[in-house]
């Protein structure tokens, strides 16, 4: 990794920039406000930025969100895109391990007074239902191969095929489910023997399941669009593409770094390894990561149908009495090819979000119809103990960020460092004290995702709502969480 080797300027209320410098191609676009850029800069979230604005083919700026913390090769919380056409790469780092890790959003008819009786009963029923932690497995029978397959390419479609969940839930999730270039022959033997037993189970780490009561609205007529009103039960399920995602990315770095040679391509920082996006590496690389995109998208709709059924078992009723409908699903590690507007031209570009979930506005053909006329629901889950954010997309956003804004709260403090803060504590019993019931898997969970361990989801949305890229339509607090 570089020394820092730049000159930060302050452009606005919440736009910071770094004009390019020697190699650089591109500026560095950082939306904070003072004290959020104090963490990015500390933990070296910046110079990353400034390392991706090197690559070939980058367009506009290398951007950072205001949860953007130290990641592999790109920030986590940043943002780029590549045009194929003028020398534009792909890279593994800007994507990462957890490929489509996202976010799904179910709304229902149900209200605090009605759950918060039974709210240690549904979390143990959600936790016995669906697997988690380090390794986890086994929540549907194990997959043969062909059935693999189809994951790969089907994405969530195999899941409501399958009998996990229904068509109307596709239409309400990103890309309906599936990344078009998927191709099951570019995915190593080791990758589909890690995938094979985990669709339907939840992981381990900042992954987890939770029941939501929606404190505030901001924004009404979303709101209504949405099916989300104050007092109600929404649920969260954040997870993504288990091992299988990560044993992609594992396969495709080393590949990377063949390719930064043979190609030429110089990059500072050796994470950023990354082949053309016409290149045969390249090609390959997207329909892997195309096909771990697809299969997060089938894990996030099992695990629908398993806490709908986990739902019925505790409250009675079944999920059209309960008035489970998924509001949407996106996801935030990611690399797509997108029609974007460059200096008044319409081109085609590979956008990379890496910790940074897409933002579509009002009237865009990606946008669910229901949805067209208020724009793209944006899901931005939270610390455990404080609270999550439903946004909408905006027309600036496609004008400044590529439709992308953050993703979450964003670390402030290593595992390691969670961990020796929580020394000594019941962070079980302070979130008890709050309200809010907890079910953990693995021995240090509670501790890595202490409250404490993430910035202020409130600074972070309210950045992204001033500077106009999304907007506040609600926010949500937790009552009940499964972590792994």
């Amino acid at each position: 990794m570089q020394k820092k080797s730049y000159d930060l300027k302050r452009v606005s209320d919440h736009v910071w920039e770094i004009e390019p410098v020697g190699r650089m191609n591109v500026p560095v676009r950082v939306y904070a406000d003072s004290e959020l850029i104090v963490s990015i800069e500390r933990d070296n979230a910046m110079q990353q930025s400034a390392n991706v604005a090197y690559m070939p083919g980058i367009v506009r700026a290398s951007l950072a969100m205001p949860d953007a913390h130290w990641g592999y090769g790109f920030p986590i919380g940043g943002v780029a895109a590549f045009d194929a056409e003028r020398g534009g790469v792909i890279s593994p780092g800007g994507i990462g391990f957890d490929i489509n890790c996202g976010v799904r959003l179910i709304r229902t008819d149900l209200t605090e007074s009605q759950v918060k009786p039974k709210i240690q009963e549904l979390v143990n029923e959600f936790y016995r239902q669906v697997p988690c932690g380090v390794g986890s497995s086994k929540a549907i029978q194990k997959l043969s191969e062909a059935e693999m397959r189809r994951v790969c390419t089907d994405g969530a479609a195999w899941a409501v095929e399958n009998g996990f969940g229904r068509p109307e839930d596709l239409e309400r999730t990103e890309a309906g489910g599936a990344l078009q270039g998927a191709d099951p022959d570019v995915v190593s033997q080791k990758a589909f023997s890690r995938g094979r037993p985990q669709v339907g189970t939840l992981g381990s780490g900042n992954h987890f399941l939770e029941v939501d009561v929606v404190e505030r609205v901001f924004d009404a007529a979303a709101a209504d669009a949405f099916g989300v009103a104050e007092g109600q039960i929404a649920l969260q399920i954040h997870c993504g593409s288990r091992g299988f995602g990560h044993q992609v990315c594992t396969d495709y770095l080393q590949t990377m770094q063949k390719a930064t040679r043979k190609y030429g391509i110089e990059v500072p920082d050796r994470q950023l390894a990354c082949a053309p996006l016409d290149s045969p590496e390249g090609k390959r690389y997207f329909a892997a990561m195309a096909c771990a995109a697809n299969y997060a998208w089938a894990n996030r709709q099992t695990i629908f149908a398993l806490i709908a059924g986990a739902l019925e078992n505790v409250l009675g009723g079944d999920r059209d009495a309960l008035g489970l409908r998924q509001v949407y699903d996106v996801c935030h590690n990611i690399a797509k090819f997108e029609e974007h507007d460059v200096e008044g031209e319409k081109r085609v570009l590979c956008v990379h979000r890496k910790g940074a979930t897409r933002a579509f506005p009002p009237g865009h053909p990606e946008v669910p119809a229901p949805y067209r006329e208020v724009g793209q629901p944006v899901l931005i889950p939270g610390d455990m103990g404080t609270a999550s954010y439903l946004l909408v997309g905006t027309q600036r956003a496609m004008q400044e960020t590529w439709g992308s804004t953050c993703h979450g709260a964003g670390r402030v403090l290593s595992r390691k460092a969670a961990i020796r803060k929580a020394k000594g504590r019941s962070i079980k019993k302070e979130l008890a004290e709050k309200g809010i019931i907890v079910r953990y898997e693995g021995r240090t969970t509670l501790a890595e995702e202490m409250p404490e361990a993430y910035k202020d989801v409130d600074a972070v949305v309210s950045v992204m709502h001033e500077a106009g890229i999304t907007r506040k339509v609600a926010r949500l607090r937790p009552i009940g969480v499964v972590k792994g």
